[in-house]
């Protein structure tokens, strides 16, 4: 029987809803971010976005690690708040971006998320629990904002 608590973690793991959706809820956690981040995450200051990024890494890993635990797994397909660090933190050198933009974003993270180059795959081998969840698409947002930057200098 799950309390309180568990079904919080459960609720901020997998985004509400979001998680639950069929095929690649991955993709869909990412989707949400993307369209959320407009309006929730870029209109702040770069040091208030660090800071909610350090929250969304905090909560999300006890969440994950509670997620881990209910479903008797390791990084549930379900759990997706580890998208929501991963999109904003691709996101995070940018003020504010066009639609096209934010789409490219949204691609090049969700491509280095799926193939996991080295280091993701390590980092999502060698850290057990909730952090090594969040942390592997830490990682993956890291060449996928490099690559956005690029993008957008292009075009």
């Amino acid at each position: 029987m799950q309390g309180f608590f568990d079904r919080f973690a459960l609720f901020i793991a997998t985004l509400g809803p979001f998680g639950h959706l069929p095929k690649a809820p991955g993709t869909w956690g990412s989707l949400a971010a993307v369209v959320a981040a407009p309006w929730l995450f870029m209109p702040l200051s770069f040091p208030l976005r660090v800071l909610v990024l350090l929250l969304v890494l905090a909560i999300g890993t006890w969440a994950a690690n509670r997620a881990e635990a209910l479903y008797g797994r390791k990084d549930p397909g379900s759990v997706v708040v580890d998208e929501l660090l991963g999109q904003w933190l691709t996101l995070l050198p940018f003020a504010a971006l066009a639609p096209l933009e934010l789409a490219a974003g949204f691609v090049l993270f969700r491509i280095m998320d799926i193939l996991k180059p080295w280091p993701v795959r390590a980092v999502e081998r060698r850290i057990p629990g909730g952090l090594g969840v969040m942390l592997d698409d830490a990682v993956a947002a890291i060449p996928a904002a490099g690559l956005l930057w690029f993008f957008i200098a292009l075009t």
